[in-house]
């Protein structure tokens, strides 16, 4: 059976593709979901516009990201944070808090899912925080964890 995405399905493909799939998908999983619509005509001209707003929205957040890493690239950002002898943190600074740390430096805001912090960060010095702002467009921030005065 042939049908529309309405949505994002991992598996098979983004909003607004045509797809071929067996009978008892479509009509078990995908239509009562709402996931997807059995195509029809009037379906595939949906299709078509679907794609050409994805086309132009994608373009749009791509130009948005490569415009935003320009704006941060080569950017130090400074956290204060409590610590030991030896340099070792009392806790650690997480995703949210080189988030909100970036946003009060440069005034950016930006999403603490798209930080791939692998660990939280639990020394002084320079740490070296890579951002995935869109999927072709990568940036490695410069975090400076400094001890409070």
């Amino acid at each position: 059976m042939k049908v529309l995405l309405r949505s994002d399905v991992a598996t098979l493909g983004k909003k607004g593709d045509l797809v071929s799939v067996a009978d008892g998908y479509a009509r078990n999983y995908l239509v009562p979901q709402g996931l997807a619509v059995r195509a029809s005509r009037g379906a595939e001209k949906q299709a078509e516009e679907m794609k050409r707003a994805r086309v132009t929205r994608d373009a749009r957040d791509l130009d948005a990201a490569r415009e935003l890493a320009g704006r941060l690239t080569g950017k130090n950002i400074l956290i204060p944070a409590r610590a030991g002898e030896g340099g070792k943190l009392f806790g650690s600074i997480t995703s949210s808090e080189v988030v909100a740390a970036v946003q009060q430096d440069t005034g950016i805001e930006l999403d603490r899912r798209k930080l791939d912090l692998d660990e939280p960060i639990k020394a002084l010095g320079v740490h070296l925080v890579p951002f995935r702002l869109h999927p072709n467009v990568d940036l490695t921030l410069t975090i400076e964890v400094v001890a409070e005065a």
